[in-house]
């Protein structure tokens, strides 16, 4: 068993019991992250209470004997990182933006809407990725709805004083 994997084993009961469950857990650098969500998201007392919770189960297990840490407890954010199949598969059907490692066949950067995923790859914007061609991914946040075509942005409020004077 992987130290990610007995990691995993020992610190999911903690989350389960506060009704989170584990979207990621990355070891790198002296640094254990700890992504957790939930239906609904995952608000900040949630976040403190895991925190203390996950760091006291960890200094009584003591995972890593003689080497110093730094704990991050998380959400996955607006725009979350794509590393495993089962965080591609919730995916589906949002924006994603992947960049494809050198050497790939194709363009390197690939955006558009995450068509499907499945144990091999991914399909995104009509292209199919295995995921030994992923450097990274991620889901793509979009903020409202597109801009009307011919729209470049909002006229200036002088603007619209200027046409009422002519018009009177």
């Amino acid at each position: 068993m992987s130290s990610t994997e007995a990691l995993q084993a020992l610190i999911e009961p903690v989350l389960a019991s506060s009704g989170v469950e584990l979207d990621d857990l990355e070891l790198a650098s002296g640094v254990v992250r700890v992504t957790v969500d939930r239906p609904g998201g995952v608000d900040l007392d949630t976040i403190s209470d895991l925190t203390y919770r996950v760091s006291a189960l960890l200094d009584e297990h003591d995972p890593f004997p003689g080497r110093s840490y730094a704990l991050e407890v998380s959400s996955p954010g607006l725009e979350r990182r794509l590393r495993t199949p089962a965080q591609f598969r919730r995916a589906v059907g949002t924006p994603v933006s992947v960049r494809t490692v050198a050497g790939t066949p194709g363009d390197r950067r690939v955006q558009g809407q995450l068509e499907g995923a499945d144990d091999g790859g991914i399909d995104v914007a009509g292209r199919r990725i295995t995921y030994g061609e992923i450097d990274r991914a991620h889901t793509v946040f979009e903020w409202g709805p597109p801009p009307k075509p011919g729209k470049v942005g909002a006229r200036k409020k002088s603007d619209k004083t200027e046409k009422k004077k002519v018009a009177s």
